[in-house]
This record gives C-alpha cells, sequence and structure tokens, in this order.
C-alpha cells in the first residue's frame, strides 16, 4: 500500500485534511449520538469529565506507538514502560511532594535506557520488533516487580493535583495531552528533521540511497516512544489515587488500534498525530458506551480488537479494486450459459 492511498488526503489551496482524521471525528460524532439515543449515561457530564484524563493518556501512548509504526516497526514494551514508570512514581515518593522531581527524572532515566536498547536491537541489529521490544517488555515487569513487589502505592498530592486536577473546569490531563500532540506535530511536521523522519519510514531503500542514516532514526522512533510512554505513566500515576503494579497492561492493544484508526500506515511512512488523538478519544468514549450498557469486561476487549480490525480493513484493502474484481467475476458468471 502506497502512503498516498493510506492517506487519501482531502486538500484545499489552505490546508489538508487526512482521511483517518475525517473518519475518526465523523464516527465520534455518531458514537456521540448514540450514546444519547442509547446510553445517556455515558455521555453525561461526570462521565465525561472522568473519561477525558484516560483518553488523553492512551493519546499520549498512541502517539508514542505512532512514531514507531512511521518506522515501520511496532512497540510491544508500552505495558511495561507505562507501568515502570507508575510504579516509580509512586515508590520513590512514596507520598513525599519532595521526592516527586527525583522520580521524574528516574522514570525518564529508565525511559531512555529501555528505548536506546530497543533502538539498538531494532535499528542496528535488525532484529523482529516484535521480538526485541516484547524482549524489552520483560525486563520492564522485572524492574517493575522487583521495586514495587507487586504492592501499589498511594500517589502524591502534588502529582494528583497536577495530572488528575482542573483547570477553569477542563482536566489538566488533557492540557498536557494538548501540548504533547502540538510538540509532536511541529516536530514531526515543520521541521527538516522530521520531514526526514518520515522519509525514512516511507522508504528506507530511498532514505539509505540519498545518504540518510535510516538506520539512526529508526532507533530514536523508540527512544521518543518510550519517552512519551513514560509521561503517559507519570499522568497515569497522578490520576489514579493509587494505581497498580500493571497499570500498563490495558495499553498493548489499545495503542496500536489508535495508531490504525488514525490512518497511519503499519507498513510506515506518513503519521497523523491529530487523527491518532481523535482516535484514541473514540475508542475511549466507546469503552464508555460499551461499559454504560452493562456489557462484561471480556466482551469490551472484543469490541477493542473488533475497532482494530476494521481499521486495518479501511486503510489497507483497496476496496475499489475489490469491487471491480466482484462485478468482474459476477459479469463473468452471467456470461456463462
Amino acid at each position: 500500500m502506497t502512503d498516498d492511498s493510506t492517506s487519501r488526503r482531502l486538500s484545499s489551496a489552505r490546508f489538508s485534511v487526512s482521511k483517518g482524521l475525517v473518519t475518526m471525528a465523523v464516527s465520534t460524532v455518531v458514537l456521540v449520538i448514540l450514546g444519547f439515543a442509547i446510553a445517556p449515561s455515558s455521555v453525561s457530564q461526570g462521565a465525561v469529565l472522568g473519561m477525558l484524563p484516560f483518553a488523553s493518556v492512551l493519546a499520549i501512548v498512541g502517539l508514542g506507538q505512532m512514531l514507531v509504526v512511521q518506522q515501520g516497526g511496532i512497540d510491544l514494551s508500552v505495558p511495561g514502560a507505562v507501568s515502570l514508570a507508575v510504579v516509580l512514581s509512586t515508590h520513590i515518593p512514596n507520598q513525599n511532594d519532595a521526592m516527586l522531581v527525583p522520580a521524574i527524572l528516574a522514570v525518564y532515566a529508565w525511559a531512555i535506557g529501555a528505548g536506546l536498547l530497543n533502538g539498538f536491537m531494532v535499528g542496528r541489529l535488525g532484529l523482529n520488533p516484535i521480538i526485541a521490544t516484547l524482549g524489552t517488555n520483560a525486563l520492564l515487569f522485572g524492574a517493575v516487580l522487583g521495586i514495587s513487589g507487586g504492592i501499589p502505592r498511594t500517589t502524591t498530592r502534588l502529582l494528583s493535583s497536577i495530572a488528575g486536577g482542573r483547570t477553569m473546569g477542563i482536566p489538566n490531563a488533557l492540557l498536557i495531552a494538548l501540548v504533547v500532540l502540538l510538540l509532536v506535530t511541529i516536530l514531526v511536521k515543520r521541521t527538516v528533521a522530521g520531514r526526514r523522519f518520515e522519509a525514512v519510514g516511507a522508504s528506507p531503500a530511498a532514505a539509505r540511497a540519498t545518504g540518510l542514516r535510516y538506520r539512526t532514526h529508526r532507533g530514536a522512533a523508540y527512544v521518543w516512544a518510550q519517552l512519551l510512554f513514560a509521561t503517559a505513566g507519570i499522568m497515569l500515576a497522578g490520576i489514579t489515587n493509587q494505581p497498580t503494579a500493571f497499570q500498563g497492561n490495558t495499553y498493548l492493544l489499545t495503542s496500536v488500534a489508535v495508531v490504525v484508526l488514525g490512518g497511519t500506515s503499519l507498513l510506515g511512512g506518513r503519521g497523523y498525530p491529530v487523527a491518532t488523538v481523535v482516535a484514541a478519544l473514540f475508542l475511549s468514549q466507546l469503552d464508555q458506551f460499551v461499559l454504560a450498557l452493562g456489557v462484561p469486561f471480556a466482551v469490551r476487549t472484543l469490541v477493542q480488537a473488533a475497532a482494530l480490525a476494521i481499521g486495518v480493513a479501511i486503510y489497507t484493502v483497496d476496496w475499489a479494486a475489490l469491487r471491480r474484481r466482484l462485478a468482474a467475476r459476477s459479469d463473468a458468471a452471467t456470461a456463462t450459459p
């Protein structure tokens, strides 16, 4: 699948909108309308304000995954990275606000180390991203158990007020996610390094021929992704008063789902940060909608998997060619006596 067929951008003289953004925006609006009609509790003020912080965390995790997917890879160390960030943010301070900054520095130090490890294995050694990042995920969970013993601790008041508080009625987590979105969009879309990054992801062979350090770009994607996973984990520790040591487990499937639903090709190339964030909002509201219907957790997981499958089908299947093939077979069957 080419990058042009993936994006199918709707353009004008002044702006362009990706197909993924249009699809997710329309889907979110339809979901909200369905919520008002079928499950009003899913779109109540309390439900929405409770959902937005977790949607913001998912959006930041999705942006990190998007950077890796742009390089034709995938990072399956998301659960361990987020969980370790949560554990370090709560166990090092142990409810002492004065220790919050050292804890955050420790979180980012671990994130850089994990990102460099992933980047070295995938970018330099050429290992399969799935195998490499699963190995890193196991190491991160080993650190989680070693530090916490699987026992949760209460977050500090300072972190709770920052990540879990509100400013003028707007959740701080949402504001943080918007700032992260702005930074990622500027770095990827408005800088020379960002355009090179996308070019390397679109065609590593062409990038190598033009002298670009494609291995360095591919490895750096994992470092930036880990920094975003760490940021999401710190936020999650502040949003949840007493987070578990395995808080990141729910973000493995969803982190990939929001990237795919946002229109970023799993083959690499151009990424769509805004569409990814809107997809995170859609998926979070979908979970809220299903929860309001009283559906069991196992079914909610199946719904997320179905959303991922639909996203892959929308952006990877050439539906026009499929229709032509089916029409040709139908015509041939009709013409056969």
